[in-house]
């Protein structure tokens, strides 16, 4: 496994004006050295974390030795986003709401501008891993020479904004904060198909509980053993701050990227929905040519996009070929 490393920034400026001191961004490397081959960074999702591959990659499918991202060709950048707490329970961020996906993206820039990284070969991330890799197109538009969102979009929409609301008042109020408000969320991200093709409203035991009630509470369960309660409030927060043109104007910002841009959505995603992802593919295409718009056909919901690997994969070997 390759080893975590750690970058301390004393005095990090928020967007709202306030000065994070002594913010630590730490890092994994896999692949090749940098370098000496294409970049590719890997931005992680709420519940996600640096390691994005190996035994216990949560994108392992993926990414690896011959694997769609190969390892043996490309070098393999994955950030935490601070107060994630993977390997790590001091770095928690107890004023999550003076941030945004904004300030994330511009750490970031920061923490590759520290490893003297010049050209970003590809940026990809999935729901806010990709949120945030929106927000550092626009930041740099003439770096990154492939943007890869993946049931994301650039802007919270108010179901999200909503959703995101819900799970704070969980969050800040519940008894067992971390792990109601995981069941909540696991609600989210599938759908009521899903639901019943996995469980088919069997019964778990003979004391009247469904498998489905048994599966979330498990999931409950497993969140709240590894992961800090500010980190999720954290996490959860960035969800809806994601606003690539505050304050800029949208035609111009799109005129400004260079990057080839590749929009996947999942058909039966409600959380980030398919809709608002080609609509953003057709008000693009309105100022760029090399967009491109691709569809994972699921009834998984927002979760297929760590689920159909091979879908994915097909939609994603040209770009990395």
């Amino acid at each position: 496994m390759s080893a975590i490393q750690k970058i301390i920034f004393e005095d990090f400026p928020l967007r709202n004006g306030v000065v994070q001191s002594n913010i630590m961004l730490s890092y994994q490397l896999f692949g090749q050295p940098i370098g000496t081959a294409p970049l590719v960074l890997v931005n992680h999702a709420l519940t996600g974390n640096s390691q994005v591959t190996g035994e216990n990659g949560w994108w392992k499918s993926l990414i690896g030795e011959n694997k769609t991202i190969d390892t043996n060709k490309c070098t393999i950048l994955a950030f935490n986003i601070p107060g994630n707490g993977y390997q790590d329970e001091e770095n928690q961020v107890e004023n999550y709401k003076d941030f945004t996906t904004y300030d994330i993206a511009n750490l970031f820039w920061k923490g590759i501008d520290s490893l003297k990284i010049i050209q970003v070969f590809a940026v990809i991330g999935g729901s806010l891993g990709g949120s945030i890799a929106w927000e550092m197109a626009f930041i740099r538009p003439n770096t990154i020479e492939n943007l890869i969102p993946v049931a994301t979009s650039w802007k919270a929409s108010d179901w999200l904004i909503g959703n995101v609301l819900i799970q704070d008042l969980i969050l800040n109020n519940s008894k067992n904060p971390i792990h109601d408000a995981r069941i909540h969320a696991m609600l989210l991200y599938r759908t009521p198909e899903s639901f019943q093709k996995k469980f088919n409203s069997k019964l778990q035991n003979e004391n009247g509980m469904f498998q489905v009630e048994s599966w979330l509470l498990h999931h409950g369960e497993k969140l709240q053993n590894r992961f800090q309660l500010s980190g999720y409030k954290l996490m959860n927060h960035l969800l809806k701050t994601t606003n690539c043109f505050k304050p800029l104007n949208q035609s111009d910002v799109l005129r400004s990227l260079t990057s080839n841009i590749h929009l996947v959505s999942v058909d039966s995603d409600y959380f980030f929905t398919a809709n608002e992802i080609k609509t953003a593919f057709l008000e693009i295409k309105t100022e760029k040519n090399n967009v491109f718009y691709h569809e994972i056909k699921s009834i998984h919901g927002h979760d297929a996009f760590l689920m159909e690997y091979e879908q994915l994969n097909t939609i994603l070997t040209p770009i990395f070929n």
